[in-house]
């Protein structure tokens, strides 16, 4: 590995590690630590690439009522298990709070589910959020957990989202629940 390869690993690692958020690999295989490493670099690289795309995104986000995803899932078609969305918003909570009024990297989400996006109190949120006309319905939690760029170019979440559409109906079954 070349010095200007490991510094920019190192890079993204930091810029991830900055953000506090992370990706679990979506897999539950019993890979080595190499196989394990070399998928949280991947996500690493991928999330710290991201928000440097946004703002060619931009002329392709959804609107702010366009509920698509880009698989071609909808939320209608899976039953979301809360106990298991508790457990894999564990990747969020390093981020987000459930508790009202308390904001840490991201905002609270407690009581999310209605809510107009960029108005939490006491939260600074990027314009691109304050002003996406969102109002976050659990369709559009749905689209936006698999892509938060894609939905919110310039948004300054840095988690990548899930393809899993299973796991992102269970994450919203459990935000129903607080």
């Amino acid at each position: 590995m070349t010095r200007l390869t490991k510094w920019t690993v190192g890079a993204a690692l930091l810029a991830l590690t900055a953000a506090g958020c992370s990706q679990a690999p979506e897999s539950s295989g019993s890979g080595g630590s190499t196989e394990t490493a070399a998928a949280n670099t991947g996500a690493a690289a991928d999330t710290a690439a991201a928000p440097a795309a946004a703002p060619s995104a931009a002329a392709s986000a959804p609107a702010a009522d366009n509920t698509e995803t880009t698989d071609g899932t909808t939320l209608a078609s899976f039953t979301g298990d809360a106990a298991k969305g508790k457990t894999a918003f564990a990747t969020c909570s390093t981020c987000h709070a459930v508790e009202e009024g308390v904001n840490k990297i991201g905002p609270s989400l407690h009581a999310i589910i209605g809510r107009a996006a960029g108005t939490v109190a006491g939260y600074s949120y990027t314009p691109a959020n304050k002003n996406s006309g969102i109002t976050w319905t659990e369709e559009k939690l749905f689209q936006y957990l698999q892509n938060p760029q894609r939905v919110v170019p310039g948004t300054k979440m840095a988690f990548a989202g899930w393809s899993d559409a299973q796991k992102r109906a269970d994450v919203i079954a459990y935000l129903k629940t607080i």
